[in-house]
C-alpha cells in the first residue's frame, strides 16, 4: 500500500471512529453536529478541494463535484449522518479502486523487473558497474549468475542457464554457449559469461518492450472512448436533472395548489446525484482493459493497446506464415540427388554462396557444412528475392535456388521425388544437382490449430514460400483449412488483401508472422502478432501484438485473454449502466434513500472493479 493509500485509510478509520463515538454517546445539538462536521471535513476535504478547482477552472461536472453536492447538501437539510456517511462509503470504494489499479500496475511493473541497473565493465583487471546507456556497441561486459543480461549481445567466453520467464512467462531455462546471441532481460542462472555488445541499450531487446508496455495505455479502445465521451455528456444531464428534480415538482405542486415539500423533492435530488455518479463505468472499464494487457504481460503476450486486444477479440481468420511459425525454422539436410559432383564439393559452393543471408535455409546448409566460412572466397553476390542467391565462389559462377532461380537462368533442372525444401544448384551456368532440406513442424502446432477452431476461429490459412508439395505436406499434417503456395513477400500481402475483402464486416483478419521478413503484412491485417520475437526488432515494431517465445499454443492463449477482457467489459457496461437507470427512477420517485445511493454509487464501483481485476488472472494452458 503505497503512502496516499495509507494516508486516506487513516482518514477513512477517523472518521468511521468519530461517528461511532457520537452514535454511541448519543450526542445531540450543536455539539452533535459540530464533530459530524469535523468527521466531514476530515474524509471529504479532499473533494471539496478538487471540486473548487474543477469549478474555478471552468471543469465542473465531475464525480467530484457530484458528491460535493450532494453531501454538502444533506448536511444543510440536516442529515448530519447521512451526508457524512456518503463520503465515507465514496471514499472507501477509491480506496478500493486505488488498491485495485495498483495491483494491476504491480503486474506489469513484475515485467518492468526485467530493466537491468547496470552493467559490469572490466578495466584493469577489475569489474566495474556501469550505467546500460554508457555502454558502446562491441563492449565487453561480464554477467555473473544471478544478475540480470543488460544489453543484446553475443556470447564470446562461458556457457550457463538463462531464465527468460520475465519475457515468455515460460520458467523453463534455456542453455547458452559461446557464440550464442543472448538478448537483454533474461537472468543468468549460471556460469560467469562474456558478451561482447551487438547494440547500444537504447536499441536493445528489454529497452523497445519496456518502451511498448509503458505506451500501451495510449491507445484507447473503441469501448473506452464511447466511455469517456458517456461522461463528458451523462454527468452535466444528471446534474441539469437533479436539479430539475428539486425545482420543477414543488413548483407544480404550488400551481396545484398543494404543499411544495421543498426539502423532500431536494433530497430526492440529492439521492439522484449520489445514485448517477458514473464512478463504476469510468474506472471498472480502462481497468478492465489495464488489468487485461497486465496479466497478458505476465505469460510473456504484450499488447500495444486496449483497441488491438478489442480486435483480437472479434478475430475470425488467422492466417499463418509457415517457416518459424508452424515450424521450427530449423532445417536440415536431408539429401543431395542428381549431382556431378562429390556431395562435400556441391555442398560447400552452397554454403559459400548463401554464407551472407541470414535465411534458415542458408543457416541450414552452412551448418551441414560444417566447417569455418571464408567470405573471402566468396564475391559479387545478389540475392534474388523469391528466387534465391547468385554468387561467384573461387571465381566460379554458383546459382543456388528455387526452380524460379534455374527457369529464370534457362537452366534445365531435375525435380526431386522426396517432399521438402529444394534447393538447385548450377555451376558455371550447368545443373549440377540439388540440395533436399527439410524443415521440422512444432509440437504444439496441430494443438494450436485444433483449439483456435474450438474456440470459434472460423477459418485458418498458411502462406508461404515453399514449393506446393511441401505446403499441402505441412497444411494436411496441422488440419489448416487451406493454403497459398511459392508466394514472393509481396505475393503475401496481396493474399491477405483478398482474405480481407472476403471475410465480413465485424470479423476481423490476424495475421501470425516471425517478424523478421513479414513486416508488411503483420501491418496490413486487422492485427499483426509476432511470433517467437526474442530478439528480433522487426517484430516488436511492426506487430501489435507479441508473443515472446515461438510457442503456436500463445496465439490461442492471446485470443482468449482479449475475449476475456472484453467479456468483462461488457459485463460492467450492462451490470453498471443497468443498475444506475433502476435506480435514478427509484430515487426520483422518492422510494430511494441516500443509503441507497451509496449502493448504486460505492457498491456498483466495488463489484465493477472486483469483476475488472479478473482479466489479471490467466490460466496456464
Amino acid at each position: 500500500m503505497s503512502k496516499k493509500q495509507k494516508k486516506v485509510l487513516i482518514r477513512i478509520i477517523a472518521s468511521a471512529v468519530l461517528m461511532a463515538l457520537i452514535e454511541l454517546l448519543s450526542l445531540e445539538g450543536y455539539f452533535r453536529q459540530g464533530l459530524y462536521l469535523i468527521a466531514y471535513l476530515v474524509i471529504g476535504y479532499d473533494i471539496l478541494k478538487k471540486s473548487w478547482k474543477g469549478i474555478r477552472n471552468r471543469q465542473v461536472f465531475d464525480e467530484n463535484f457530484l458528491m460535493a453536492v450532494a453531501t454538502l447538501g444533506a448536511i444543510l437539510l440536516g442529515d448530519y449522518k447521512e451526508g457524512v456517511a456518503v463520503m465515507l462509503f465514496y471514499q472507501i470504494g477509491e480506496l478500493f479502486q486505488s488498491y485495485a489499479v495498483g495491483k494491476s500496475r504491480r503486474n506489469i511493473s513484475e515485467l518492468m523487473d526485467i530493466r537491468p541497473d547496470y552493467a559490469n565493465v572490466e578495466q584493469d583487471g577489475k569489474l566495474e558497474r556501469v550505467d546500460p546507456d554508457e555502454v558502446e556497441i562491441g563492449t565487453v561486459i561480464v554477467v555473473q549468475p544471478g544478475e540480470k543480461i543488460p544489453i543484446d549481445g553475443v556470447i564470446i567466453e562461458g556457457k550457463a542457464s538463462l531464465n527468460t520467464s520475465a519475457l515468455t512467462g515460460e520458467s523453463l531455462p534455456r542453455e547458452a554457449k559461446e557464440g550464442d546471441e543472448v538478448i537483454s532481460g533474461c537472468i543468468n542462472m549460471s556460469g560467469v559469461l562474456k558478451i561482447k555488445t551487438t547494440r547500444e541499450f537504447g536499441e536493445s531487446t528489454v529497452s523497445k518492450i519496456l518502451d511498448l508496455v509503458e505506451n500501451s495505455s495510449s491507445k484507447k479502445s473503441k469501448s473506452e472512448n464511447f466511455i469517456s465521451k458517456f461522461a463528458r455528456y451523462y454527468t452535466p444531464a444528471v446534474c441539469y436533472g437533479a436539479l430539475a428534480l428539486a425545482i420543477a415538482p414543488p413548483l407544480v405542486r404550488i400551481v396545484m395548489g398543494i404543499p411544495a415539500e421543498w426539502g423532500d423533492w431536494i433530497y430526492r435530488a440529492l439521492t439522484f446525484l449520489v445514485i448517477s455518479c458514473p464512478c463504476a463505468l469510468v474506472i471498472s472499464i480502462p481497468l478492465s482493459f489495464f488489468a487485461g494487457i497486465g496479466g497478458a504481460s505476465n505469460v510473456g503476450v504484450l499488447v500495444k493497446g486496449s483497441n488491438y486486444l478489442e480486435t483480437l477479440a472479434q478475430t475470425k481468420y488467422v492466417v499463418f506464415d509457415k517457416t518459424g511459425t508452424l515450424t521450427k525454422g530449423v532445417f536440415e539436410v536431408a539429401g543431395i540427388h542428381h549431382n556431378e559432383m562429390e556431395d562435400k564439393k556441391l555442398l560447400e559452393y552452397a554454403a559459400l554462396a548463401e554464407s551472407f543471408s541470414s535465411h534458415p535455409i542458408s543457416r541450414s546448409l552452412r551448418e551441414a557444412y560444417g566447417k569455418p566460412i571464408d567470405q573471402s572466397r566468396v564475391s559479387d553476390v545478389e540475392e534474388i528475392s523469391g528466387n534465391g542467391v547468385l554468387a561467384k565462389v573461387d571465381g566460379i559462377s554458383v546459382a543456388a535456388g528455387n526452380t524460379k532461380l534455374m527457369k529464370r537462368l534457362n537452366i534445365p533442372f531435375q525435380e526431386c521425388h522426396q517432399v521438402g525444401t529444394v534447393v538447385h544448384m548450377a555451376i558455371n551456368g550447368a545443373y549440377a544437382g540439388h540440395i533436399l532440406i527439410s524443415d521440422v513442424v512444432k509440437p504444439t502446432s496441430v494443438q494450436a490449430i485444433h483449439d483456435l477452431k474450438k474456440t470459434g476461429i472460423r477459418k485458418t490459412v498458411m502462406l508461404t514460400g515453399d514449393s506446393d508439395k511441401v505446403a499441402r505436406q505441412v497444411a494436411d499434417s496441422l488440419g489448416v483449412d487451406q493454403v497459398f503456395s511459392e508466394l514472393l513477400p509481396g505475393d503475401k500481402v496481396e493474399k491477405v488483401e483478398e482474405l480481407l475483402g472476403s471475410k465480413g464486416p465485424k470479423e476481423k483478419l490476424a495475421f501470425v508472422g516471425d517478424g523478421i521478413n513479414d513486416a508488411p503484412v503483420l501491418s496490413r491485417a486487422d492485427i499483426g502478432i509476432a511470433m517467437g520475437a526474442l530478439g528480433s526488432d522487426a517484430a516488436i515494431e511492426a506487430a501489435d501484438i507479441v508473443l515472446m517465445d515461438d510457442d503456436p499454443m500463445k496465439i490461442v492463449k492471446a485470443i482468449r485473454i482479449a475475449r476475456k477482457c472484453i467479456r468483462i467489459v461488457y459485463e460492467n457496461i450492462y451490470f453498471a449502466i443497468g443498475i444506475k437507470v433502476i435506480c435514478l427512477i427509484l430515487g426520483a420517485l422518492g422510494i430511494a434513500n441516500m443509503w441507497f445511493a451509496i449502493f448504486a454509487d460505492v457498491g456498483v464501483m466495488v463489484i465493477a472493479v472486483l469483476n475488472a481485476i479478473r482479466a489479471l488472472f490467466v490460466k496456464r494452458l
